[in-house]
């Protein structure tokens, strides 16, 4: 027994040097801008130049034991340079000024509204998950395991979800690969935004002209939702059909972290009456692809069940079914369900998902493209039946008692709290 026990803390011992040799190779930092062939990044004239060509980030190159501790994932697409397109704010849509910064906990963004009052995002590829580091972890010396972490997330995923999600007829809000120079327009936050990639795409809040749909009269956030049936009760209502096709197709790409604040709604006026539309954002974690020794640990579905992989099956479904399910979802029929995974079925065919892949430069598709597109099939093919296995989570999960993220400070009543259409025409806080 005691040399079992000896052996056990030997493989402990040496894991534990493994873990410790592995992420002290990972610079505490948000990694270098390297721009190929133009020299030093801070002298580049880029008013000469309408594009670029670099790499999304070179923080995630790694050893062989780096990864084998913490996964291959997507260090290659970081570190792989491609052609970007320069843009000035001051000749962008007509102009655009800076309104605020943003408050993501690891991307930076900078909210723009243009000349004709659309408001545009900002959004940093380049993560900065100091935010998401426990303080445990800091004494430790272990917070390079969060920073390494980055890498299972593939920095153009968001483009290609937009292309899938048109073929899919499910709204997006348009993301286009860009890079923004020092300029005056920054202002301040020249500094911190000057001289970085970003995804450039549309605001969920503000004008909705640009989503094309008739009758529309504004986006919303999900605060903003809730806080108007609060206050016309029978005037509003969701498009149920659209939402349960949003959330299949999250599982269809694998996008995992999908909570209320990650969803505006384009509001559309019928008669007396507004029918909200889902339009999701934020898709950083879409084909999240967690690998390695140290990832798998801690990802482990009895801790965090709804970090998932993406591989050719959903694993474990049950940790992918989240309060906002709950809150919009719980009463919808299990017929809508199942026709609407038969309508992405339908739409989704091999040759959609491999075009929409094509708006990636040539050399990620040819790290990635395949690979995911295998997954995106695979799943496709078993997504009646994740429907069905949605809808009975949903049937045994209890109303939610506590607010959605990012409405916390909304006084609502106790039905309206529980889920969007449990609140009686009558009620009022």
């Amino acid at each position: 027994m005691k040399k079992i026990f000896l052996g056990i803390g030997i493989i402990l011992l040496i894991l534990l040097g493994l873990t410790y040799w592995s992420v002290s190779t990972t610079p505490k930092n948000l990694g270098s801008r390297q721009i190929s062939g133009m020299g030093d990044i801070e002298k580049i004239n880029f008013r000469q130049h309408d594009s670029i060509v670099m790499a999304a980030n070179t923080l995630y190159e790694g050893t062989n034991l780096k990864e084998l501790m913490q996964g291959e994932q997507y260090r290659d697409a970081w570190a792989m340079p491609i052609k970007v397109p320069i843009v000035y704010l001051d000749t962008l849509f007509g102009g655009m000024k800076v309104i605020e910064e943003g408050g993501g906990k690891q991307t930076h963004s900078l909210k723009l509204e243009s000349a004709n009052g659309i408001i545009y995002t900002l959004r940093s590829i380049v993560k900065d998950p100091e935010p998401l580091i426990p303080e445990v972890a800091k004494t430790l010396g272990l917070e390079n395991i969060i920073i390494d972490g980055i890498s299972a997330q593939h920095p153009y995923a968001a483009v290609v979800v937009a292309a899938l999600a048109k073929h899919a007829d499910i709204l997006s809000t348009h993301p286009k690969i860009v890079f923004v120079p020092k300029q005056p327009t920054l202002d301040k936050f020249n500094d911190k935004y000057g001289n970085r990639m970003f995804l450039l795409e549309y605001e969920t809040e503000g004008k909705s002209t640009w989503i094309g749909y008739a009758n529309l009269t504004e986006i919303m956030d999900t605060e903003d939702l809730q806080e108007f049936k609060r206050d016309n009760p029978d005037k509003i209502s969701i498009d149920q059909a659209a939402l349960v096709k949003a959330r299949l197709f999250d599982l269809l790409i694998g996008d995992w972290d999908r909570h209320a604040k990650q969803w505006g709604w384009a509001i559309q006026k019928n008669g007396n009456s507004y029918n909200a539309i889902p339009l999701p954002c934020d898709r950083d974690n879409a084909f999240f692809n967690l690998e390695g020794v140290i990832p798998t640990i801690i990802a482990n579905k009895k801790i965090h069940p709804k970090v998932q992989s993406f591989k050719n099956e959903v694993e474990f479904l049950n940790g992918l079914v989240g309060p906002f399910d709950v809150y919009f979802l719980k009463n919808v029929p299990e017929s809508v369900f199942i026709s609407q995974a038969e309508n992405l079925q339908h739409r989704m065919t091999n040759e959609v998902i491999t075009r929409a892949f094509q708006i990636w430069p040539r050399q990620i598709y040819d790290l990635d493209g395949d690979e995911i597109i295998s997954k995106i099939i695979s799943r496709r093919e078993n997504m009646t039946e994740y429907a069905k296995q949605f809808k009975k989570i949903l049937d045994e999960r209890e109303l939610i008692l506590e607010p959605l993220i990012g409405s916390e400070d909304l006084e609502l009543n106790e039905e309206l709290m529980g889920c969007f259409d449990c609140m009686a025409s009558n009620s009022k806080p």
